[in-house]
C-alpha cells in the first residue's frame, strides 16, 4: 500500500487541487517548482547524468540538498534512479516519461524568463531607485 493515510483520505474525496492545503498535488509542484527540483528536472532534460554529473550541472546545490531533492523526484514519479552493482558503485539518473512531460513545461518557463530578464532586470533598477535601494 503506498502513500499515506491522509494522501489516499484526499484522493478518495476530492478531486485534485493545488490551492487545496491537503491536495497531495501541493507537495508534487513543491518538489518541482524548487529552486533545486526545477534544476535538476531542467539537467536531465538534456539526457541520464550520474549523481556527480548532475551536481556539477546544478551549480550551488550540495551533496544533501540533490540527494532529498532527487528522492522527492524519484518518489513523485518523476525521476528513474538505477544503481549498477559494479565497483564502484555507479548511479544513473534519468527522467520518467512523466518526467519528461513535466521538464518540457519547465522548460518552456526557464526560457521566458531567460528571454525577459533586459526587462526583469530594468524593472528591479526602477523598482530599487524608487525605493532607494542599493
Amino acid at each position: 500500500m503506498s502513500g499515506s493515510i491522509q494522501e489516499r483520505a484526499v484522493v478518495e474525496e476530492c478531486d485534485f487541487d493545488v490551492f487545496a492545503r491537503a491536495c497531495p498535488s501541493r507537495g508534487t509542484l513543491e518538489h518541482v517548482t524548487g529552486r533545486w527540483g526545477g534544476l535538476a528536472l531542467g539537467a536531465l532534460h538534456e539526457g541520464s547524468l550520474r549523481f556527480n554529473e548532475l551536481r556539477r550541472r546544478v551549480d550551488g546545490v550540495s551533496e544533501k540538498m540533490l540527494s532529498q531533492t532527487l528522492q522527492a523526484l524519484e518518489r513523485d514519479g518523476l525521476v528513474h534512479r538505477e544503481a549498477q552493482p559494479v565497483n564502484p558503485p555507479r548511479v544513473d539518473y534519468e527522467l520518467t516519461d512523466l518526467g519528461r512531460k513535466v521538464a518540457e513545461r519547465l522548460l518552456a518557463l526557464i526560457d521566458c524568463v531567460e528571454g525577459a530578464m533586459d526587462e526583469v532586470l530594468a524593472a528591479r533598477a526602477r523598482y530599487d531607485e524608487t525605493r532607494g535601494a542599493r
